[in-house]
């Protein structure tokens, strides 16, 4: 009997037939979609094989839309062949069902979707699964020892079968919210909403992830656009050497004063020039020393890359999509550069601990980091990593980390010039954690000043001035990492004998004034997500939940998962919904965005709420663990998609809720003045 290998991409499955050591491996096309020799068969699909069919396949009447076939809810789903890709499934199906094969070996990517990929082949392809035996194989990379590990420790098919269950009922909720919702709406609010803008026709498309997304993306928009900024004045005192900032403390004159910003600043510049008189009333002009601190700040390497933190330094550094971020990681992972990169995991597991000496040794033929990996390795700290904050398998669900395998590096002569820079920065970032931390020398000085005044209904106070200073004693980590910029603009940059100076303050000593100033600040609007920030704020949707008790309940969960939110990105890109732009990364919503979320505001309103989005997500990680059943998912699943499909046929506010898109229309056109002019 033969053993099957069926891989999710020809690229994948080249590398499974190298390792296996089969003749016509580098070409793998030999006999035309597989592989084969006297006891081995390799091949693959192209991605996704089967999709899911539309309502009128199902009864031709339903693809009309109406509110009559609506809500359409499908007692069992059917499923169909991709046009374009239905040459090679029919030589996969063949090969599943040939009587000599006696072991199947599932080699698709190693999570969720790649289980849908290849669950939804075996079932069109009637595979009788008492004839098989299968297996799957779970791979953190591609390189040949850890194919070939994968394959030694496949466990059997029927182990995934809850990961396999929350694949279906992903794509079962994608496909009833898209379209229940997308015709609901479309059918209440397409003709308005064409009218209005003057467009030939208009479908309003919405989901479970893509429209609580496009929903963030307004919402900051808006919170911008509504943002006053408020003016406030700080006082400053210049000494011979250093700037001190004053606050106010218990003992201040100006303690809870209604005159205040915060307890640094005041609202009204009058405000700061009448405590500059006070406190100039009297000579000398000098501040007391009332406390110096002095400490050794410790600042640890940075967890290591998953996903979302990669697309966000990548969109940060060098100005490229999400996508693209995806895209190249994906061909470091296939060329063997990297581990595998559709992972939340920050850390590595401690199996992988063990042997993450052969990653550290493999870079010491990475000539930008060869010193690097060769101090590691000498030093030997890299052993007691499975001990570090770095190493948690709690912390794992399907991969660990994206790491160097210390692989592969012969790849590198054919990468451009994005693929290096991401590889060197995955590499950079692995190799920090095996550095010590950084240390900062800091000096933190509270200085004060006594004033007769009345504020209130107090009298006389004592004002504090606070300055702090650092000084980095012990680069650590950042001699891999790179030297970044301190963004405490209040810590003071010194050389040693300066921070020597101050450190050597005595309570008590005094010292003189030169001036003081005010400086004039402005409150800042939020920013606008870039498409790395959208990434993150995605990741880590629980954090937008004001309800403690619900954001502590979807902790973890986020809205879509590592592999799909750059494609709810470019899919709202896509349907004009935001704008991208591509020098900045900067993501604004379109005019038809703003509209389309108004809609959804005033009819199903919970699609734009991420507790919402990301407890389905929780639900679903709760199937593929095991502790929710696939019948109490589809239960609920099914009751959200009726109950608000059938609310959006009782809704009568269509005529009324272009008042609403008037509120918003004066901004684009001031936008689309501001473009004509610039051409003209």
């Amino acid at each position: 009997m033969k053993n099957l290998y069926i891989a999710e991409k020809p690229s994948v499955a080249r590398e499974f037939a190298k390792a296996l050591g089969m003749k016509g491996a580098a070409t793998a096309g030999a006999r035309d979609g597989y592989l084969e020799n006297e006891d081995t068969v390799v091949t693959w699909c192209v991605g996704h094989l089967i999709t899911m069919s539309y309502p009128e396949v199902y009864d031709p009447a339903l693809k009309k839309w109406s509110f009559d076939t609506i809500p359409f809810i499908p007692e069992e789903y059917k499923y169909e062949i991709i046009d374009a890709s239905s040459k090679q499934f029919q030589i996969v199906s063949r090969l599943l069902n040939r009587e000599d094969v006696g072991r199947i070996y599932v080699c698709t990517d190693s999570g969720r979707e790649g289980e849908y990929i290849y669950r939804l082949v075996e079932q069109m392809a009637g595979v009788d699964k008492s004839k098989k035996d299968r297996r799957r194989v779970w791979i953190d990379s591609q390189t040949e020892e850890e194919i070939m590990r994968g394959i030694r420790e496949a466990k059997e098919l029927s182990a995934y079968d809850n990961l396999s269950d929350a694949a279906y009922l992903r794509a079962q909720e994608d496909y009833l919210m898209g379209i229940n919702f997308s015709r609901a709406l479309s059918l209440k609010y397409s003709y308005t909403v064409r009218n209005y803008l003057g467009m030939d026709r208009c479908v309003i498309a919405v989901g479970r992830v893509m429209t609580c997304v496009l929903g963030m993306i307004v919402k900051r928009e808006r919170e911008i656009r509504q943002f006053v900024p408020t003016p406030f004045y700080r006082v400053l005192a210049s000494t011979e050497g250093f700037e001190a900032e004053w606050k106010t403390t218990k003992d201040s004159a100006y303690l809870d004063s209604p005159l205040l910003y915060k307890e640094n600043g005041f609202k009204k510049e009058e405000s700061a020039k009448q405590l500059i008189t006070e406190l100039s009333a009297d000579a000398p002009i000098e501040l007391i020393v009332q406390k110096v601190e002095k400490k050794t700040e410790k600042k640890a390497p940075p967890m290591l890359y998953n996903l979302a933190e990669l697309q966000n330094d990548c969109s940060r550094l060098f100005k490229i999509s999400p996508t693209d971020t995806l895209n190249t990681v994906q061909t470091l992972y296939e060329r063997k550069l990297v581990t595998y990169p559709r992972t939340d995991a920050r850390v590595l597991s401690t199996a992988v601990a063990k042997e993450i000496g052969k990653n550290i040794g493999g870079l010491q033929k990475y000539e930008p980091l060869a010193q690097y990996a060769q101090y590691i390795m000498q030093q030997g700290g890299y052993k007691g990593v499975a001990k570090s904050k770095y190493v948690n398998d709690k912390q794992i669900t399907d991969h660990y980390a994206i790491i160097p395998t210390g692989q592969g590096l012969g790849n590198l002569n054919g990468l451009n010039d994005i693929q290096r820079k991401v590889y060197d920065i995955i590499a950079r970032r692995f190799l920090s954690i095996f550095f010590p931390a950084a240390e900062y020398e800091k000096v933190s000085l509270v200085l004060s000043r006594q004033i007769h005044t009345v504020v209130g209904e107090k009298e006389n106070g004592t004002e504090s001035f606070f300055a702090n200073f650092k000084r980095l004693k012990n680069p650590g980590y950042l001699t891999i990492a790179g030297l970044s910029s301190d963004k405490k603009q209040e810590e003071q940059k010194l050389t040693d004998e300066e921070l020597a100076k101050f450190a050597s303050l005595k309570k008590g000593d005094a010292i003189p004034v030169q001036t003081f100033n005010i400086k004039e600040g402005e409150t800042s609007p939020p920013k606008r997500y870039s498409s790395g920030t959208l990434i993150l704020a995605m990741e880590n949707a629980g954090q937008l939940i004001e309800d403690e008790e619900l954001r502590s309940q979807i902790k973890g969960s986020g809205i879509g998962t590592s592999a799909t939110r750059d494609s709810i990105i470019t899919k709202l890109v896509t349907n004009k919904y935001i704008a991208l732009n591509k020098k900045t990364q900067i993501v604004t919503p379109t005019f038809l965005g703003e509209i389309i979320y108004d809609v959804c505001l005033n009819s199903i309103q919970s699609l734009l709420w991420a507790e919402m989005t990301a407890s389905w997500e929780k639900g679903l990680s709760g199937v593929a663990e095991g502790t929710i059943s696939k019948d109490e998912y589809t239960a609920k699943m099914n009751k959200f998609v009726c109950d608000n499909t059938n609310a959006v046929k009782q809704i009568r506010n269509q005529n009324q809720i272009t008042r609403l898109f008037d509120r918003t229309k004066p901004f684009y056109e001031k936008a689309g003045a501001k473009k004509a002019a610039k051409k003209s």
